[in-house]
């Protein structure tokens, strides 16, 4: 069912009034992608060579980058105790190694999540600005992941319980049903509603770009999500593929930079799914820093969805302390 012909709230992008003729003229004005332009660069900045001191320097950062995620339905309280504990302390045996951004987990998960990292915290962090006292974030993924097919007052609910839990992010999905039938004011109304109900928790609105088929059709959600209250845009659940790749994620960062230049809101940005390497790391902080600069170049403003990356991260590290590799099996399982 369409979204009623009604106004919503005053916007700061979209104006004092949000209509479906609103947002049909603001997508209307956001420019093609050039596809073969937008693949031709992603693949000459994907060549690029990182010299050894730059490299350890980018791996860092991408530990710091990380989402620790696990989102299974046979999560249990004891494998996100576990994870909280590597979260803080990725390898217990180097202390110079940094805690990553965040633990995400189901909204049920998020009470073990926040006692866990509130009992084992250690002072690993680079400034405390999280509910945990561990300097680890809570994320929690939301809206009825990963269809977000279910009422809005559902997906509200369900926000509303995983923030008063502790959850201080949150990372929900666009119904992509209706974008892709041109019903943009329901998904813009779902944003803004999620976000009211996020409270002071982050928003990360996920496009599931795998769905949206066309690089026109991930500028304009990137776009119509930005617009709505995001805090970041994030490529994919990591459920569908494809879900996220350099091109795609070529076409959001320069979304956000233009967003950004439009409005002077600065917009994260998080790839995730099927991003397994630190190879493959390095390339979107390359693609990062030659689209959006050095500015983004923080946890605060870009994002790695990690499930598999961060233990090749680690063994990256001590590759190149050591010019050894160390076993997979060295490092605790994610």
């Amino acid at each position: 069912m369409s979204s009623p012909a009604t106004t919503t709230p005053a916007s700061p992008i979209l104006g004092p009034s949000v209509t479906p003729r609103t947002i049909d003229s603001f997508l209307r004005a956001v420019p093609s992608v050039d596809e073969v332009g937008v693949a031709e660069r992603a693949g000459a900045l994907a060549t690029r060579s990182v010299k050894r001191e730059s490299k350890l320097a980018a791996l860092h950062l991408s530990i710091r980058m990380c989402d620790l995620t696990t989102l299974e339905g046979r999560d249990t309280p004891g494998k996100v105790i576990q994870l909280a504990s590597k979260a803080i302390r990725p390898d217990p045996t180097d202390p110079d190694i940094p805690s990553v951004a965040a633990l995400c987990v189901y909204p049920n998960m998020v009470p073990y999540a926040v006692e866990a990292l509130a009992g084992a915290g250690n002072g690993n962090t680079t400034g405390d600005t999280t509910a945990t006292g561990s300097g680890v974030a809570v994320a929690s993924v939301a809206t009825y992941f990963p269809s977000g097919q279910a009422p809005l007052d559902i997906k509200t609910g369900e926000v509303a319980w995983a923030v008063a839990a502790g959850a201080t992010e949150i990372d929900m999905v666009i119904n992509r049903g209706a974008f892709l039938s041109g019903d943009y004011l329901r998904v813009h109304d779902e944003i803004v509603a999620v976000k009211e109900a996020c409270g002071p928790a982050h928003l990360k609105v996920i496009l599931e770009t795998g769905e949206l088929s066309t690089f026109d059709n991930v500028r304009r959600a990137s776009m119509l999500a930005m617009a709505a209250g995001a805090d970041f845009i994030k490529t994919s659940t990591g459920k569908v593929k494809p879900a996220a790749t350099l091109p795609v994620t070529l076409v959001m960062l320069e979304a956000i930079r233009d967003f950004h230049a439009a409005s002077g809101t600065a917009v994260g940005m998080k790839p995730a799914g099927g991003i397994s390497t630190a190879k493959v790391a390095i390339r979107y902080l390359v693609l990062l820093a030659e689209t959006l600069g050095s500015d983004w170049l923080t946890p605060d403003r870009f994002r790695f969805g990690a499930s598999s990356l961060l233990n090749d991260l680690l063994m990256q590290i001590r590759w190149l302390r050591e010019g050894r590799y160390q076993s997979p099996d060295y490092f605790t399982k994610d």
